[in-house]
C-alpha cells in the first residue's frame, strides 16, 4: 500500500478516535449560534469592561474564568486590571499588600472574608494577577452594609460613618425598581399571604440590597478604570445579566464605557442554546446541568 495512503489512513483514524463526544461546554453567541473560543476571545479585547457572570458552584465557569483571563492578558499586551464580586471594598488594602508579596498565603486568608470556594475557584485569579503584577479590585459592597440595606432600606445607610461611606457608592444610590432584574427579584421574594409585616417589608428591600452590591461594584470598577486597559470583572451571571445589575449602574454614570458581557447556564442538552437564554450575555457557556459541582 502506498505509505501516503496508510499515513492519512492513520490520522483519519486518529482524528476520529479522538474526536469529543462528550463536550463539558459549548459556546453560543447571543442569538444561540455557536462559535469558537478564539472569536470570543477576538470580540472581548475590543471593550473596556469584560464581565464573566459564573455558576458560583460550577467547575467549568471557574476554568473558563482562568482560561479567558489568561488568553486576554497574552492578546492585549499585559493590559488587565481584575476585580470581583467575590471580594468586598474594605478588603483592598489586604488585596494590594498580599499582590506586592508582603505576606504569604495562609496570612492572607486568614486576614480575608474569603468564600468557601476561594481555594479552588479564586485563588487561581488571585494568583494569576500577583504572579504577573496585575491590580486586583475588592468591588464588593461590605455585607454588613448590604445588611442594613436588607433590614432598613437605603436610608440605613445615612447612618454610617464617613469612614464607613468610603466604601460604599455615593449616596444616594440610584434605584429602579422597574429595573427587570430587580423587579423579577421582589416578585420572586414576596412573602406568601399570612407571613409578618416585617417579613414582607424585608423582602421589598430584597432588590434595594442587591441594587446597593451593583452599585457599588459598578462605582470601584469606574473609579479604578485606567485608559488602554481592559477590565475584567467576574461575578455572579445574575448581576451582568441582560446587561442590567452592574452594567445598568454604569450606564447611569454615562461614561460610554464599551461593555461585553459572558454568562454561564445549565442545560441537559447542550446541543443548542435553550430559547430562555437567547440574549442573556453576548457570549454564553452553555453546560451540561449534571455537571460536577465545586461545592
Amino acid at each position: 500500500m502506498n505509505r501516503s495512503i496508510v499515513f492519512i489512513s492513520i490520522i483519519a483514524l486518529l482524528s476520529f478516535s479522538f474526536t469529543p463526544d462528550k463536550p463539558a461546554y459549548k459556546l453560543f453567541d447571543k442569538n444561540g449560534k455557536e462559535v469558537k473560543y478564539s472569536k470570543m476571545i477576538n470580540d472581548l479585547k475590543k471593550n473596556q469592561i469584560v464581565f464573566i457572570g459564573e455558576l458560583h458552584d460550577n467547575p467549568i465557569a471557574h476554568w473558563m474564568e482562568l482560561q479567558i483571563t489568561k488568553d486576554l492578558y497574552d492578546s492585549t499586551s499585559q493590559n488587565l486590571i481584575l476585580g470581583a464580586e467575590m471580594f468586598e471594598s474594605d478588603n483592598q488594602l489586604v488585596i494590594d499588600e498580599y499582590l506586592r508579596k508582603l505576606f504569604d498565603d495562609k496570612k492572607f486568608e486568614a486576614e480575608l472574608k474569603l468564600w468557601k470556594n476561594y481555594k479552588t475557584d479564586y485563588k487561581p485569579l488571585m494568583l494569576f494577577a500577583r504572579d504577573n503584577g496585575l491590580r486586583f479590585i475588592a468591588t464588593n459592597i461590605p455585607r454588613r452594609y448590604a445588611n442594613i440595606v436588607f433590614k432598613k432600606g437605603f436610608e440605613g445607610l445615612d447612618e454610617l460613618s464617613d469612614e464607613g461611606k468610603r466604601w460604599i457608592a455615593p449616596l444616594p444610590m440610584k434605584y429602579d425598581p422597574e429595573v427587570k432584574c430587580y423587579k423579577d427579584m421582589l416578585n420572586m421574594g414576596n412573602a406568601p399571604a399570612g407571613k409578618a409585616a416585617k417579613a414582607s417589608h424585608s423582602m421589598a428591600n430584597l432588590p434595594k440590597a442587591q441594587a446597593a452590591k451593583d452599585a457599588t461594584m459598578a462605582y470601584f470598577i469606574d473609579k479604578n478604570m485606567k485608559p488602554g486597559k481592559i477590565f475584567i470583572h467576574y461575578n455572579g451571571s445574575y448581576h451582568s445579566k441582560d446587561h442590567q445589575g452592574i452594567i445598568w449602574h454604569l450606564d447611569q454614570m454615562n461614561k460610554g464605557y464599551k461593555i461585553i458581557t459572558v454568562s454561564t447556564v445549565l442545560q441537559s442538552d447542550i446541543s443548542k442554546l435553550d430559547e430562555e437564554y437567547l440574549g442573556e450575555a453576548d457570549y454564553i457557556i452553555c453546560v451540561p446541568d449534571d455537571m460536577t459541582r465545586t461545592y
